[in-house]
């Protein structure tokens, strides 16, 4: 099978690839990038640790084909912060020691990211509800909650 153009914006800088159209997000990054921040868990949607943006909302690159990116804005974790000016959530999580093992690490640090530009949330239990889509085996759910939080009091200030 041959593969199809696709033109993106990734972290800010054009890419231009050459991709199967059954290939994923997630493989197209991770492999023909080589941006492996973004975490390969379960390959089929339900854990969350894929979790990236696409124009500004989250998505799981797990189940987004690349073809479907052409011409939008995809932002991966290593898109977010750097080492000498770590994004309010990076910060947050290490503040808080919202990770251990770190499997699920980069999913969180997303969708909390995106979360903090979501309207309508207020409450632990609305982070709760809000981010119940990324799944963390070690069980950090309270200190991620209290990194979410804490992102959004310095955002706020």
């Amino acid at each position: 099978m041959s593969g199809v153009p696709v033109t993106v914006t990734v972290n800010d800088e054009s890419r231009s690839v050459e991709v199967d159209p059954r290939r994923s997000l997630l493989d197209m990054l991770r492999e023909t990038l080589g941006l492996t921040g973004t975490q390969k868990g379960c390959d089929q949607g339900a854990c969350g640790a894929c979790t990236v943006h696409v124009d500004g909302r989250r998505v799981l690159s797990c189940l987004t084909l690349a073809a479907q990116v052409d011409g939008r804005e995809v932002t991966t974790v290593e898109g977010i912060g750097s080492a000498d000016a770590l994004h309010p959530v990076q910060q947050a999580f290490l503040d808080c020691d919202a990770f251990q093992c770190g499997a699920c690490t980069a999913g969180q640090v997303m969708s909390a990211a995106a979360l903090l530009e979501e309207d309508g949330w207020e409450t632990a239990e609305d982070v709760r509800e809000l981010m119940s889509g990324n799944l963390c085996r070690c069980g950090a759910y309270p200190r991620i909650v209290d990194a979410v939080l804490a992102a959004r009091a310095v955002r706020e200030a």
